[in-house]
């Protein structure tokens, strides 16, 4: 039943997997109450094939179940591209700090152990759907601008990417069969090296394709996502245009592109991989440098710039 005032907004779904009858009972009667809307299977097969023809929001995995376990059905669901980006917290009355790491290597992004206490679950939930929509949200708005960027795991498989740069990606580095697209590995090395070895990083680097030249640049590391731009050399994007019209750096042009379209400063600073903070320092050198006083007028600014 429906437990918000409001039947418009759609009720996040959680994927609750576990070989118990009573645990399955107990969650979807917690979750339920808190106001989710609930899906079960009973072990990881079945929910690999429940996930095929529906989408959950987040996956609550024991790991422990006859068959397919957790950790193998996690994994599965990793590997496919439109299912990489599902927060997948694991469930378990292990307390062995192995099987807390084993989770998180197959992809959880966290765990919880029986018996369960609600209010942490709960809290654990809402924290993990917050930050995947806000992840979801990002790749969202740089998709509707055609920016030409994409994201990484560790090893340089491909975890999301722009339509544009999807499309260079193929025409670059063509996938054979069922072969995971990823940067080829010498590539990738110079750009990202492994963390021991990341005084050879190098800033960007500049590969050929025919006639056209295209610079790959690495703009962000997190702990499991490394962001990259591509940018084709001898062309104008949107930022070189703002940078040179308005006598702005490179950082300034980006902040001043996203404020143009809307973006607050913390969907700034995710996009570009920097604080909120140091985005409103680069705004109030903006609001120096065009003699605006306020982010309507920058925008407005911007937005006639690109129009010329």
């Amino acid at each position: 039943m429906m437990t918000t005032t409001d039947s418009s907004i759609r009720r996040a779904t959680v994927l609750v997997v576990d070989d118990t009858p009573d645990t399955l009972s107990f969650l979807t009667d917690t979750l339920d109450q808190a106001g989710f809307t609930v899906l079960i299977a009973t072990d990881g097969d079945s929910a690999l094939e429940l996930v095929d023809q529906i989408t959950p929001d987040l996956v609550l995995m024991d790991a422990v179940m006859p068959g397919t376990d957790g950790f193998n059905a996690c994994r599965r669901l990793k590997r496919e591209k439109l299912l990489s980006h599902l927060p997948v917290i694991f469930m378990t009355g292990l307390s062995d700090t192995e099987h807390v790491v084993e989770g998180l290597a197959a992809g959880g992004v966290d765990y919880v152990t029986k018996p369960i206490v609600v209010d942490e679950l709960l809290a654990r939930i809402r924290v993990h759907l917050a930050n995947a929509r806000m992840a979801h949200g990002t790749h969202a708005a740089l998709d509707a601008t055609g920016r030409f960027l994409l994201a990484t795991d560790a090893s340089g498989r491909l975890l999301w990417s722009t339509p544009k740069a999807r499309e260079l990606l193929a025409e670059l580095f063509p996938v054979q069969g069922e072969q995971e697209a990823r940067l080829p590995a010498d590539l990738f090395e110079r750009l990202a090296p492994s963390r021991r070895d990341e005084s050879r990083a190098a800033n960007n680097c500049v590969i050929g394709i025919g006639s056209r030249r295209l610079e790959i640049s690495l703009l962000s590391r997190g702990a499991d996502e490394l962001l990259f731009r591509v940018t084709e050399l001898g062309t104008q994007n949107d930022e070189q245009i703002l940078q040179r019209a308005l006598s702005l750096t490179t950082r300034e042009a980006e902040v001043l592109l996203w404020i143009s379209r809307g973006k607050s400063n913390r969907e700034i600073g995710e996009i570009l991989g920097i604080s909120p903070r140091t985005v409103n320092k680069h705004l109030e050198q903006i609001f120096v440098k065009l003699g605006v006083e306020n982010r309507a007028a920058a925008a407005a600014r911007a937005v006639r710039t690109l129009a010329r």
